[in-house]
């Protein structure tokens, strides 16, 4: 059974997602504003759009999880407040879930540790979707000078 820091720690641990989700749309709107800039009358360059359009893909992806990440973590947050009440709560999220098809009905056996670790493990996924945004930005930024002394 859990216990409500359990719930609380793992509904912390789900907000930190939102900074990550702050990160990540900085670098998007970056990349959608170099990849407008030929609209300006800036000459448009191959390499340039292909960054631009990579960086805007990891944002979108990034941006899925992190909805999904701030789902659970109001979820926990909730369930953590109402701790005395669980396992009905729990049953009444569970219907939820399934009338919504957010969840497979044959889920909803699961405890609260594999569900803390499934939501934990969604947060992970948005930390790497982050992550490849960031080497994107890293490769290209350190790239930039070879590819004009051979462009």
């Amino acid at each position: 059974m859990a216990t409500e820091m359990q719930l609380f720690t793992v509904a912390s641990l789900l907000r930190r997602g939102r900074a990550l989700d702050w990160l990540s749309s900085g670098l998007t709107l970056v990349a959608l504003l170099i990849g407008l800039a030929p609209l300006l009358g800036v000459t448009a360059q191959p390499l340039t759009a292909l960054f631009c359009a990579l960086m805007l893909v990891l944002g979108l992806g990034q941006k899925y999880w992190a909805l999904r990440v701030a789902l659970d973590a109001e979820l926990f947050q909730h369930l953590a407040e109402r701790i005395n009440h669980l396992a009905i709560h729990t049953s009444d999220l569970d219907q939820a879930l399934v009338q919504l098809k957010l969840q497979p009905a044959h889920q909803s056996a699961r405890n609260w540790d594999e569900r803390s670790l499934g939501a934990l493990r969604l947060l992970r996924t948005q930390g790497l979707w982050l992550l490849a945004q960031l080497l994107l930005v890293t490769l290209t930024v350190l790239g930039l000078p070879w590819l004009s002394i051979t462009g």
